[in-house]
């Protein structure tokens, strides 16, 4: 299957459907691609987007962030 082809099909499923899609794979797929920091700083600007247009707000993530981790800064 192409990544186009998979596109489509994706695109195609139910909202409901692409959520539990995108909760079940993230963090499988995640571990093998997050290992390219050059990757990372591709998807950083991504995930930047989806935070702005859902109206969150940044600070409150950074909080939440900190929150799941314990309150520890990222290394």
């Amino acid at each position: 299957m192409t990544v186009a082809e998979l596109k489509q099909a994706v695109l195609a499923l139910s909202r409901e459907e692409k959520q539990e899609l995108l909760l079940e794979i993230l963090p499988e797929i995640s571990q093998e691609v997050m290992q390219d920091r050059a990757f990372l700083m591709q998807l950083l600007p991504v995930f930047m987007n989806l935070v702005k247009d859902s109206g969150v707000d940044l600070q409150q993530l950074m909080q939440f962030a900190m929150m799941m981790n314990g309150g520890q800064p990222q290394r």
